[in-house]
């Protein structure tokens, strides 16, 4: 018995984040993750707003968007390819919540305080998937 405990006590912690479903839900997380981590930088800021939208935007207090938001960190790990979350996400949007989708991965890109070109190429890879002109995005942006 004691040397099943001392197994269980050595065993490396498991990675209790399941990965969710790739919903619409989960995509727009994970294409939000994608754009703060485009500049190589995951910073804190990111996450706030990262968090902070998922609140907003899905009724959630503070603690389910932190843990929805670890979900869709790895769903983004999981799908390379920011064309295809943003297909997901575009198949269950009207054209409106596009609009606020769009607003909301600007509010990312810009939560650090710079602009990165690499974060811009994830926000137009997204929005020219969802059929959004690069002008209408760009206004989105103001």
């Amino acid at each position: 018995m004691f040397d099943r405990i001392l197994a269980l006590l050595r065993a490396p912690a498991a990675d209790f984040t399941l990965m969710p479903e790739a919903d619409a839900r989960h995509a727009l997380g994970a294409l939000l993750v994608r754009v703060a981590k485009a500049d190589g930088a995951y910073l804190f800021q990111e996450i706030e707003e990262i968090d902070h939208l998922l609140a907003d935007l899905y009724n959630l207090n503070a603690v389910e968007a932190a843990r929805m938001r670890a979900e869709c960190e790895k769903l983004e790990a999981a799908m390379p390819d920011t064309s295809e979350l943003a297909h997901i996400l575009s198949c269950d949007v009207t054209s409106h919540e596009r609009d606020g989708l769009v607003r909301a991965l600007w509010q990312v890109a810009d939560s650090d305080g710079q602009r990165h070109d690499t974060e811009m190429q994830v926000v137009a890879i997204a929005t020219q998937t969802f059929g959004m002109s690069p002008e209408a995005a760009a206004a989105l942006r103001a």
